[in-house]
């Protein structure tokens, strides 16, 4: 990706278990509040695991018009409002259409999961009929599709399904579109809300959830917390922002994604380390370079134990001191939209030099040798940054950013 054109970010937004808004989840972050709650749910829940980081008290109407809320999924719903505020800070605006040089792509693992769940219901609960709009409000392509709708964007316009690096991926690609000439700016992101009774109970039979607290890289984590919401950014080339009087953010400086063609559920080390260091490659970034690391950080025994190794093979006897930390267990696992909430996060950490926690830490695990910046923020000089998101399948992605002075 690393060819003739830069690419910033100008603007960014997010809907997220900490609230409305990209600085309400930087806050949460950096502040390490926990967002994670019990869970609210429309129907009655016979599961065992009561807690989650879900968006709440979010009024769609308050957001988005009568005349397209009929065609919007919560996911919809989340990503529409989010980019509404990247748009905004970007300088952009709903009044001039962005035409066939703008991209609308957005990651997601599945879509309209509770438009689909509603509809199952209907029909084999209820023996009903779903609603006329079922297909259009569920489908993965419909939060793009919106997307491209609400600001003209006539130029490539995608969903991306990669499980957990549904966001990161496609922020990947965008950046490399313009990097490649074929569009000069980008809408995009990520959106997901399974937190539903069946996508939780489904959850539930993997075993990777906690009843209580999502300690990444600690001894003793028991899981993940599931989250959910959705964050956007506006990407462009640099010399097309800066021509129009935009501020960079960032840079997104590299990107890395790589298969480990080895498990569905199984990650293994060598494949993200090989993810890692694409990442690096194409930022044209040394390994002493990067000063935080946004870690995938699940919670869960095997995936913190094969990061860390993993983390070790890319940086080696830099690793133990690298300020790598999870803050999953502060807006929950949002799956698909993960990638895309934790860059908000990463990018709030170069922008105010500051590493958010890994709340919830207790004591080292010997099998995870990171320093996971445990329980407190630590203020810090931070110029380049990384983000990793390792997801079933085998399928992995990272981000770089850096300062947009220091490109």
């Amino acid at each position: 990706m690393n060819t003739q054109r830069r690419v910033v970010v100008t603007g960014m937004g997010a809907v997220s278990a900490a609230g409305i808004g990209a600085d309400a989840l930087w806050r949460a972050a950096r502040d390490g509040r926990s967002c994670v709650s019990e869970t609210q749910f429309n129907r009655p829940y016979r599961g065992r695991i009561k807690i989650s980081a879900q968006v709440q008290g979010f009024d769609p109407a308050a957001h988005i018009e009568a005349a397209v809320l009929p065609f919007c999924d919560p996911v919809t719903q989340y990503l529409l409002t989010a980019a509404d505020e990247a748009v905004a800070q970007a300088g952009l605006s709903r009044a001039e259409p962005m035409g066939p040089r703008t991209a609308s792509i957005i990651g997601t693992g599945v879509g309209g999961m509770h438009t689909l769940e509603d509809g199952l219901y209907l029909a084999l609960v209820e023996q009903g009929r779903p609603a006329p709009l079922t297909v259009p409000r569920l489908i993965p392509s419909s939060p793009p599709s919106n997307v491209s709708i609400r600001y003209g964007a006539t130029g490539p316009c995608f969903a991306v399904a990669s499980a957990c690096s549904s966001a990161t991926q496609a922020i990947g690609i965008a950046a490399q579109l313009i990097r490649w000439g074929v569009i000069d700016r980008a809408i995009v992101g990520g959106t997901e809300d399974c937190i539903t009774n069946s996508a939780l109970l489904a959850w539930e039979a993997l075993r990777v959830l906690t009843p209580d607290a999502c300690r990444p890289f600690s001894k003793g984590r028991n899981g993940m917390i599931l989250g959910a919401g959705a964050a956007v950014f506006i990407l462009e080339a640099e010399d097309i922002a800066l021509a129009r009087g935009a501020v960079p953010l960032v840079e997104l400086a590299g990107y890395g994604t790589t298969a480990d063609a080895k498990d569905q559920v199984r990650p293994d080390a060598k494949g993200a380390a090989a993810c890692m260091s694409e990442a690096l490659r194409d930022a044209g970034v040394a390994i002493d370079e990067i000063d935080y690391i946004n870690a995938h950080g699940t919670g869960t025994t095997v995936n913190d134990i094969t990061e860390a190794e993993a983390l070790g093979l890319v940086f080696g006897a830099r690793a133990p001191q690298l300020p790598v930390s999870s803050t999953k267990p502060i807006h929950g696992h949002g799956l698909g939209a993960g990638g895309a909430l934790e860059l908000v996060v990463t990018i709030g950490a170069v922008r105010n030099s500051i590493a958010p926690p890994t709340i919830n830490w207790r004591e080292p695990d010997i099998k995870c040798p990171v320093d996971a910046v445990p329980n407190e923020a630590r203020p810090m000089p931070i110029r380049t940054a990384m983000s990793n998101s390792f997801a079933f399948g085998g399928i992995n992605a990272s981000l770089v950013v850096r300062r947009a002075e220091a490109a």
